[in-house]
């Protein structure tokens, strides 16, 4: 959580010096969903994520090394400087792609469902298939309490509830569709409730509280691989900036922001920590210590890494052949 929340710090920094191009959408304040979530996930799952989706790529296994690269458009980038801050995938990591599509992620999350669903299937005729390694797989798909109105989300949700698809559908409702608070733009209280409509359960997790989102999401993956099918769960949380970098926020009452802001998820854990005496002070600024120095060295790569030459503009966009096959 440590590493999030001060890779996105630095990331707003680094941006107002010019380094970053485009828009930024800070994931600071909600680092216990991601972390609490992708801990509970294994090495075959994979994950969708969001325009706001630094923190899932990061607690999933990214390197800000590269993550950096990619913000700074520079060649040595996640996606050599083709995906930006809003899409970055890497498959190796289960990362199937952040979406700058509101809720654009979230039926491909169900497509990686089937796909799992399929190599249980053929796991059990053909276990030496490379597919077959991931028969126990899950797909997550991360989406915000505006994206839980759009209607991909419903029917997405709807199939993967007929299929029984190893899908875990996490709503971060950090209580804004953008610059619009939740209850203005939906009638009910709980998202969670969305998910009697297809028959899945619907869980609450007190997205603050990362062992809170490491329980539920465990639950709901352990239900996924035992092909019980979908699950929808609603973090509570709350983004501590603007919707994105730049938005001064003034459309929020500052008694609501100075409420969230010490309910933070990373105070909450450290007097956890050391109140059950499982870290000392200077262990944690050991560790605060290890974050700033390997951030250090992840911006002096991506400072270092190239621009891309103009004609590199083509280049892994398009998939010419596909197992010995030319696609049209």
């Amino acid at each position: 959580m440590v590493l999030i929340r001060r890779f996105e710090e630095r990331a707003a920094e680094l941006r107002s010096l010019g380094y970053i191009p485009g828009f930024l959408h800070p994931y600071i304040g909600q680092e216990a969903v991601a972390v609490g979530a992708c801990a509970a996930l294994g090495p075959h799952d994979y994950i969708t994520s969001t325009h706001r989706g630094h923190g899932h790529i990061l607690a999933r296994g990214g390197d800000p090394r590269y993550m950096y690269a990619e913000l700074f458009a520079r060649r040595d980038g996640y996606n050599r400087a083709k995906g930006g801050s809003l899409h970055i995938a890497n498959i190796e990591l289960g990362i199937i792609g952040a979406n700058g599509i509101v809720g654009g992620g979230i039926p491909i999350a169900v497509g990686a469902g089937l796909a799992l669903k399929q190599a249980r299937q053929i796991a059990v005729h053909h276990p030496d298939d490379p597919r077959a390694r991931r028969a126990d797989g899950v797909a997550v798909t991360f989406f915000g309490d505006g994206a839980s109105n759009q209607g991909a989300f419903h029917e997405s949700l709807n199939l993967a509830a007929l299929w029984r698809l190893p899908v875990i559908f996490i709503c971060e409702n950090n209580l804004y569709g953008e610059f619009t608070p939740q209850h203005k733009h939906q009638t009910i209280r709980d998202i969670a409730t969305r998910a009697s409509s297809y028959a899945v359960p619907g869980l609450i997790a007190d997205g603050n509280d990362v062992l809170d989102v490491y329980r539920v999401v465990s639950k709901a993956a352990e239900e996924a691989r035992k092909g019980h099918g979908p699950t929808l769960v609603e973090c509570k949380t709350y983004r501590h900036r603007g919707h994105y970098e730049g938005d001064m926020g003034q459309y929020r009452p500052a008694e609501e922001v100075a409420f969230w802001l010490e309910a933070d998820p990373i105070k909450n854990y450290r007097r956890l920590l050391l109140a059950g005496a499982i870290c000392t002070e200077e262990e944690l600024q050991a560790l605060d210590e290890a974050v700033e120095q390997e951030l250090e060295e992840a911006v002096a790569f991506a400072k270092a890494s190239p621009h891309p030459a103009p004609e590199e503009a083509l280049e892994d966009v398009f998939v010419e052949s596909y197992g010995g096959r030319a696609l049209l």
